[in-house]
C-alpha cells in the first residue's frame, strides 16, 4: 500500500508538471508566439513527435518539464523570419500572462482538488459528544499498535465489547460521573485504575442500560483503556459551500506557504534535529518526503474516504506551495522573469516620459551569474532536504 501511495504521488506530480507547462504553452500559442518544444522531463529524449511547428515528448529524467518559446530573452538567437513571433517582441502584458500561466495552473488544480474534497468525497468530522460511539475489538499489545488502531498480535477483547456495549451507544455516565463530551469521557476513563470493575450507563435507542466493565492497560500508554472510538461522519457540501470551502482553504494554505517560504533559511539548521517536527523544519519537505507522507496515508488503517481526502489535500497543498514558490522574483524561476519584464516596462515608460529612446530589453547575459548562483543554491538545498527526509523524516499520519 505504501508503494501504491508512491505511485499515486509520482503520477500526480507528473500531471502537475504537465499542467504547469500546458499553462505556458496555451498562453503563448494564444498570443501567437512560436513554441517549438513541449517536454516532460530533462536529459535524453525517450520519445517525441512533431505536430505542426511544435515537438512534443518525454525525456529520461522526470524531474520537471519545459516549454521552449522562441526568443525568451535578449540572448536567444532567433531566425529573422520568426522574430515577429518571438516572446520578446510581444507586449509586456502578454509576456506577463505567459509567465504567470504556469503558477496559475497550479492554483486552478489546487482549487479543483479542494472542491472535490468538500463537494464529492466529503469532509471527515468527529463528534465531540458521547453518542454514536464505536466499539473496539481488542486491547492493543503496544503503544504503536494503539496509535495505529491495530489488533495485530492481540487476543484480548476490548473491555467495552466484553461489557456488552454496542456501536451507536451513548455513554451518559461513567463510574457515577456524568459525561457530556468525548474529552470529558476520556479524562474519566484515564483517571480510573486499570483492573477495577466500574459501572457505566448508556442509552441505546430509547433504553437506558447499566453495564459493568473492567478496564484494561495498554503498555506504554498512560491511563486505562476502555476500547471505544470517537464518533465520526462524512459530510458533503453543496456546490456553493464546496466553492466557499475551496476558496477559504486555498487562502489559508497560500498564506501558510508564504510563511513557510519565509522560514526556509531558519529551517535549515533544524532539518536533522530530533525534534524536527516541532520546528520550522517540520513544515518543509522535499518530493521524497511528500511521497513518503502519501505512502503513509495510503497504508494507514483508516477508511478510504479519509485516505482520498488526505491525498487530495496533500496534492492541493503541494501545488499551492509550488505555484507560490515559482513566483519568487529570482531567476531562473518564472517570478524572476516576471520581475525582468516589469522592470523593462517601467524603464521603457520612464524613457518615453523623458522623451528618450526606448532602452529595449534587459541584457540577460549580465544576469546569468545571478541565475546560475540561485540555481546552484536551490539544487544544494533540494539535495539537503531530500537527505533530511531520508534520515530524519516527518511523519504526518500513523
Amino acid at each position: 500500500m505504501s508503494l501504491l501511495g508512491w505511485v499515486i504521488f509520482v503520477v500526480a506530480l507528473l500531471f502537475s508538471v504537465m499542467l504547469h507547462e500546458t499553462g505556458h504553452f496555451v498562453a503563448a500559442k494564444r498570443f501567437g508566439m512560436k513554441v517549438t518544444q513541449y517536454f516532460v522531463g530533462f536529459g535524453t529524449t525517450l520519445w517525441s513527435v512533431t505536430r505542426g511547428e511544435t515537438e512534443y515528448g518525454i525525456k529520461v529524467l522526470p524531474f520537471g518539464g519545459f516549454v521552449k518559446i522562441v526568443g525568451m530573452t535578449s540572448m536567444d538567437e532567433v531566425d529573422p523570419a520568426d522574430e515577429p513571433r518571438s516572446f520578446r517582441r510581444h507586449p509586456a502584458w502578454q509576456r506577463l500572462i505567459v509567465l504567470f500561466a504556469g503558477s496559475f495552473m497550479h492554483f486552478v488544480l489546487a482549487l479543483v482538488l479542494l472542491f472535490l474534497v468538500a463537494g464529492v468525497i466529503g469532509l471527515q468530522y468527529s463528534s465531540q459528544a458521547t453518542g454514536q460511539l464505536g466499539v473496539g475489538s481488542c486491547v492493543p499489545i503496544s503503544k504503536q499498535a494503539y496509535l495505529n488502531n491495530s489488533c495485530a498480535g492481540s487476543s484480548t477483547p476490548a473491555p467495552a465489547q466484553v461489557a456488552g456495549m454496542k456501536p451507536g451507544d451513548k455513554i451518559v455516565s461513567f463510574d457515577g460521573k456524568t459525561v457530556t463530551s468525548w474529552t470529558g469521557l476520556g479524562d474519566v476513563i484515564k483517571a480510573t485504575p486499570a483492573g477495577q470493575r466500574v459501572p457505566f450507563v448508556v442509552k441505546r435507542d430509547r433504553q437506558t442500560l447499566t453495564l459493568h466493565v473492567t478496564l484494561a492497560k495498554v503498555p506504554g500508554v498512560s491511563g486505562s483503556y476502555l476500547g471505544i472510538e470517537e464518533a465520526s461522519f462524512t459530510k458533503r457540501y453543496n456546490p456553493i459551500r464546496a466553492v466557499t470551502y475551496a476558496g477559504s482553504t486555498f487562502g489559508q494554505v497560500l498564506t501558510g506557504s508564504v510563511q513557510v517560504i519565509g522560514q526556509l533559511p531558519s529551517a535549515i539548521p533544524h532539518l536533522f534535529a530530533k525534534n524536527r517536527a516541532s520546528t520550522s523544519a517540520g513544515q518543509v519537505t522535499s518530493v521524497v518526503g511528500a511521497g513518503e507522507i502519501t505512502g503513509d496515508v495510503v497504508s494507514a488503517s483508516v477508511g478510504w474516504q479519509v485516505k482520498v481526502d488526505y491525498v487530495l489535500l496533500i496534492m492541493a497543498s503541494l501545488n499551492i506551495f509550488v505555484g507560490a514558490f515559482n513566483l519568487l522574483p529570482l531567476l531562473p524561476l518564472d517570478g524572476g522573469h516576471i520581475a525582468v519584464v516589469i522592470y523593462e516596462a517601467i524603464r521603457s515608460r520612464w524613457a518615453r516620459l523623458r522623451r528618450r529612446p526606448d532602452p529595449g530589453l534587459v541584457d540577460m547575459s549580465k544576469l546569468v551569474p545571478v541565475s546560475m548562483g540561485v540555481f546552484a543554491i536551490l539544487v544544494v538545498f533540494g539535495v539537503v532536504l531530500i537527505l533530511a527526509d531520508l534520515v530524519n523524516p516527518v511523519k504526518m499520519i500513523t
